[in-house]
């Protein structure tokens, strides 16, 4: 291995590939959505990924180096749910929202004592970004999940308490009828 060679050239590589396809498919669901608030979301965040990739990628030429292509097998399956035709619901837990918890992925990037300083500099924006994404989305998921929730069909139990409450309602109101009658006359 060179000695002058950075020893974070596979994470900022790693960094410009999967900033560039997240930008790609939150793209294409951002176009797929009718959802006016969702798209405002995606839309954001898409344009941060892209600039993200933009950055690494200059990052690691002004540093002498160019991004590695590496393939990703879950990019396809990525662009198939952005794609679909399936509620943005659906859309976000095919994407394994609401089934992870959230984890500190970025704990230990700056374990590497080694990092320049404009690295660094452009490493800590890409994770306070990444950070405020990540709760912008998660937002937008509690947000469609409540909506969902609130529009659904009440479960059976309240169903009975329903038509048990009508029952004393419609009761009433014959008792009521019957009252009103009997003083006609």
């Amino acid at each position: 291995m060179d000695a002058k060679k950075p020893s974070y050239l596979g994470l900022l590589n790693a960094i410009a590939l999967g900033e560039g396809r997240a930008h790609q498919y939150l793209n294409c669901w951002a176009a797929k959505t009718t959802d006016p608030d969702v798209k405002k979301i995606l839309q954001t965040v898409a344009i941060r990924e892209g600039e993200h990739s933009h950055a690494f990628t200059k990052r690691l030429c002004e540093l002498g180096y160019g991004v590695l292509d590496r393939p990703d097998p879950s990019f396809a399956k990525s662009m198939e749910i952005a794609n679909a035709d399936c509620s943005d619901l659906e859309k976000f837990e095919a994407f394994g929202y609401g089934k992870r918890e959230e984890t500190n992925l970025f704990a230990r990037v700056f374990e590497d004592t080694s990092i320049d300083i404009r690295t660094g500099e452009l490493l800590g924006r890409y994770i306070a970004e990444e950070q405020d994404s990540g709760r912008m989305l998660r937002g937008c998921y509690a947000a469609l999940k409540a909506r969902a929730q609130q529009g659904a069909k009440p479960a059976a139990s309240e169903m009975r308490e329903l038509h048990d409450r009508l029952d004393e309602i419609c009761s009433a109101i014959g008792k009521l009828q019957q009252e009103v009658t009997a003083l006609r006359r």
